[in-house]
């Protein structure tokens, strides 16, 4: 199956280079030079993955409202940030408003492809392999990989790609510490320590939005992050 990518890049030379470069890995690439555009497309048919510039012209945060708009169209589409913009307030602004991945424009082409296959190898797991676990229960957690879903005390907690791997690995091992590294292989991302601690920010604050009295994900001060036995 050809997968279906969109890049939203308001540059033209840089929209086409990234276009014809995933082209040549068979995917199929839809480019847009504006937020309003590529959010018209997006609400007839989205795409299977989308890349995003922050600012777009003189629509400076364009991005970032582009990503939210996303997210309350899909909670599972995922979503790069590719942007000349480095600093750590941007890239923690990206996660949480819901991105699977952050990356600077001086990432060469292979690194990019890399990137984007590794966020649909997850997208593939969470819908195949039927020989693994179907549903997982840690006390009032409730884990479907197949579809995708986390609950708490039956109450749905909307997660990205790549907040649900975290869970996914922190659950799979109640009571024992998973070092950021070991996150970062479970959820097939190449990131650095802080934005392993964004995620897991981010993370807590959306089970703390479902029940203020939340505890049960840990953090363990120079090893890493623990689900509560």
């Amino acid at each position: 199956m050809q997968r279906t990518i969109a890049i939203v890049e308001d540059e033209a030379a840089i929209r086409q280079n990234y276009t014809e470069a995933l082209r040549r890995y068979n995917y199929r690439v839809q480019g847009y030079g504006n937020r309003a555009s590529a959010l018209e497309a997006f609400q007839r048919r989205l795409p299977d993955l989308v890349i995003i510039d922050v600012g777009l012209g003189e629509d400076v945060e364009g991005g970032f409202e582009l990503c939210r708009e996303l997210r309350a169209l899909s909670r599972s589409l995922p979503i790069i940030f590719l942007t000349a913009r480095d600093s750590d307030f941007d890239v923690i602004s990206g996660l949480r408003l819901g991105a699977d991945d952050y990356l600077t424009k001086d990432i060469s082409l292979p690194h990019l492809v890399t990137r984007v296959s590794a966020l649909f190898r997850r997208v593939e797991a969470l819908s195949g392999d039927r020989s693994e676990e179907h549903r997982m229960e840690r006390g009032d957690l409730s884990l479907s990989k197949d579809r995708m879903e986390v609950s708490w005390k039956a109450q749905a907690v909307p997660l990205t790609v790549t907040e649900f791997w975290i869970i996914h690995s922190l659950a799979r091992h109640p009571g024992h510490v998973r070092t950021r590294q070991q996150l970062m292989d479970d959820a097939s991302v190449l990131v650095d320590d802080q934005t392993i601690t964004s995620h897991v920010k981010r993370i807590r604050r959306k089970f703390e939005a479902v029940d203020e009295a939340f505890d049960q994900l840990h953090t363990v001060y120079g090893a890493g992050y623990r689900w509560g036995q």
